[in-house]
């Protein structure tokens, strides 16, 4: 398997010019770098102007490995090649480096770049990639890799203070600046260039680690307009504001140490490679970097595996719109009342803490009063508004704070708790929040635990993540009022009043939910599917021989027809049509694909079976075929006033040639789809020409759900892998 790195942009806040001369300071030797044996120049040139120097070297590393491994190899030093190019005029120093012993077993790589950061001709970035592939090495493939990523890692930490070092030993002796070169003559304060030199990639010594040098983030994002008014230690750093998110923005170290924590280099590394897919093949909103590393937490920092699960939460979040859930959501007034539990200000680490009196809830009445989604929908608010109040405490107290802390008094806890549909609602809303809030709860203190405790525990802890369970603090009776109790984790002076504290709580004190308020089952039916269907998204059923069709009337030319759709089901091919004359009115088939008849099935057909394409009406953007769990946002820019007609049709599977065995692939897709029905959500909007040079702006700088032109995103529950980019050929503002 190959291992990859990409670090983060490493800024010095010095001249370009002024790093080069503490780079030269390591060599030919330097007690800094123990492992740099020597280095033999193989090639070297200059430019005719002196602007460009390239340089070619061999060296020599005494690898940090085990005495037995090194006598299997039979080798004591193992050699690199170097090719450094230094460009005066542009001022950047390029590094490439490859492994020469071993070469036919192990494939060492790297890439790094010195160069002056975009928004401050004063400063200089470094920036570093690097791949690591063991194709075989003597049965110790395993034992290699673990030593070189840990040297490596390790050695990534070691640059940076090299070159602050030199920086340091420079100023001691009054050289603080450097001048730039000029085409006249070179300049004769940098070192000579036949000293240029870089450790291999799997040491790292001669190269600082490098961090992107600006932030992309959303724009919307409050923690993102503070950061730019931080007076501590990033003040005047621009490089450490959060600045609108382009693909080609990448993130800066100063920035992931402020606002995400100390992260290890290889850490590091996963969450940028992971950010960057994410801009590549999703057209839509990135994920803030916070939410991102939540998953990779969650997953130990494996890269695929927390690709998947981020991928699946990103289409729930879609699918429920989630991330408007704080605006839209309005608790009903049972839930007010009798919902006891409420955020209460911090703990002693600056966590948000969020107070639950499950004790004295009435689950039953809740449930047969509301149902299970509202309590779902009011929960997942409550861990919105969590991941809210995380960003205004990392800005409040100036450290990373990425979870909370949260209290469960159990006091009244009994065997009324267990009853069944309330214990089946709470487990389903564990499964959803393990699934979509990873890393969020940063400690759950449980206290007053009674003895019908063990009874819930036992049902509910093997649907809780182990390391999950880890962050749990049980206290029984009044045990947490001692040492090691309460006190140790939240202030003396914000401990409710209900525990023995002075400060009051709001949280309410909850009681039995008058029966008066239940609902039957088919009105708690009715509002279930009311809650998740309330969305700015519609669904529709696609069968085949009867697609669905949505109609759009256009008064001025010139609008822009935007459309966002998820193929939840099945292959369908996305149309666009135009017509000079309304059709009739729509028409809903009741029957699928064998004449069965489906109630509450939403398929409106538009196109009359008379019509006849290229008289009737014209197509107006080519055939786009969308495979099963794939997303696609695109716009259309009206020519003509009339009806144009978007529709979604059932993709028939070419048949098989008469004369070539089927394909695998032919068979099991033609499985899939035997039950001749595709579902699809989408949601459409018409824009006027001004709005959408508005909207335009907002995808270069915010990642809007609308694009400029129609794209795959491929992000769905239903495939684990993301299809590449694909556009149509939208008639666009920029093609016209």
């Amino acid at each position: 398997m190959v291992q990859k790195y990409q670090s983060p942009v490493r800024v010095y806040k010095h001249p370009f010019e002024l790093v080069m001369t503490a780079y030269e300071r390591r060599f030919p030797t330097c007690h800094l770098i123990p492992m740099f044996v020597n280095s033999d120049v193989v090639n070297e040139e200059t430019s005719e102007d002196g602007a460009t120097h390239r340089i070619k070297r061999r060296c020599a590393l005494d690898v940090d490995a085990p005495r037995l491994l090194k006598r299997i190899a039979g080798v004591d030093y193992v050699y690199f090649i170097q090719k450094n190019t230094l460009n005066r005029k542009e001022r950047t120093l390029i590094i490439e480096s490859h492994n020469e012993t071993f070469s036919n077993r192990v494939v060492v790589s790297e890439t790094c770049c010195y160069s002056v950061h975009p928004e401050n001709e004063d400063w200089t970035c470094f920036e570093q990639t690097a791949s690591l592939d063991i194709k075989s090495f003597f049965g110790f493939e395993s034992t290699v890799e673990k030593i070189a990523m840990k040297q490596y890692a390790s050695s990534i930490n070691k640059g940076k203070e090299i070159i602050e070092f030199y920086l340091r030993e420079l100023e001691n002796e009054g050289v603080t600046h450097v001048p730039r070169w000029t085409c006249s003559s070179i300049c004769p304060a940098l070192p000579a260039p036949n000293s240029l030199s870089t450790s291999p990639p799997e040491l790292q010594l001669t190269s600082t680690p490098a961090v992107p040098a600006s932030h992309a983030a959303d724009t919307k994002d409050a923690a993102s307009q503070d950061a730019k008014q931080d007076s501590g230690a990033l003040q005047g750093d621009s490089l450490a504001e959060i600045q609108p998110g382009t693909p080609e923005d990448k993130l800066d170290a100063d920035y992931i140490k402020r606002y995400l924590g100390d992260l290890t280099p290889l850490q590091e590394s996963c969450l940028i490679r992971l950010r960057k897919w994410l801009q590549e093949t999703h057209k839509g909103k990135i994920p803030k970097d916070e939410h991102i590393l939540r998953f990779l937490r969650a997953r130990d920092f494996n890269m695929d595996k927390a690709r998947e699960i981020l991928c699946q939460s990103l289409t729930w979040r879609k699918q429920h719109q989630v991330d408007y859930l704080l605006e839209t959501w309005n608790p009903p007034q049972v839930l007010q009342d009798y919902y006891t539990g409420g955020w209460h200000h911090h703990d002693r680490d600056g966590r948000p803490l969020y107070i639950l009196r499950l004790g004295h809830m009435d689950t039953k009445g809740l449930v047969r009063a509301l149902g299970e989604e509202s309590l779902l929908r009011h929960v997942l608010s409550i861990n919105e508004e969590g991941l809210r109040r995380c960003e205004e405490n990392t800005k409040l107290f100036g450290q990373p704070i990425s979870c909370w802390t949260c209290l469960v008094d159990l006091e009244g806890l009994n065997m009324r708790h267990l009853w069944r549909p309330g214990v089946k609602a709470l487990l389903r809303i564990i499964e959803v929040v393990e699934a979509h809030y990873p890393e969020t709860l940063g400690r759950l203190l449980i206290l007053r635990a009674p003895r019908v405790f063990p009874v819930l525990w036992t049902l509910v802890s093997p649907f809780i993540d182990e390391n999950t369970r880890k962050k749990f603090l049980i206290y029984a009776g009044n045990d947490y009022q001692g040492p090691g109790g309460l006190v140790d984790y939240i202030d003396k002076e914000i401990i409710p009043d209900f525990l023995g504290g002075e400060c009051m709580c709001e949280v309410p004190e909850g009681g039995l939910v008058p029966k008066s308020m239940y609902r039957t089952p088919e009105e708690l039916e009715n509002e279930d599917i009311r809650l998740w269907t309330e969305t700015i998204y519609q669904s529709a059923s696609i069968f085949k021989g009867a697609p669905h069709e949505l109609l759009i009337e256009i008064i001025d030319a010139a609008s822009v027809i935007t459309w966002d759709f998820d193929v939840c089901k099945g292959d369908i091919v996305f149309n666009i049509y135009h017509s000079k004359r309304a059709p009739q009115p729509p028409r809903k088939d009741p029957l699928g694909a064998h004449g069965i008849t489906s109630p509450g099935v939403n398929n409106v057909q538009l196109i009359d079976k008379s019509w006849t394409l290229g008289q009737d009406y014209s197509m107006v953007e080519s055939p786009l075929t969308c495979k099963e769990g794939e997303s696609v946002q695109g716009s259309h820019i009206t020519r003509w006033p009339g009806f144009y007609i978007l529709q979604w049709k059932f993709h028939n599977m070419p048949a098989c040639s008469a004369t070539n065995l089927p394909r695998v692939d032919d068979v099991l897709a033609t499985l899939q789809v035997s039950s001749h029905k595709c579902k699809v959500m989408y949601y459409t909007e018409v824009l006027g020409s001004e709005d959408f040079r508005t909207a335009c702006c907002d995808v270069q700088s915010l990642g809007s759900m609308t694009s400029l032109e129609s794209s795959h995103s491929g992000f769905s529950q239903l495939s684990a892998a993301t299809t590449s980019s694909n556009h149509s050929q939208s008639s666009s503002m920029i093609s016209r």
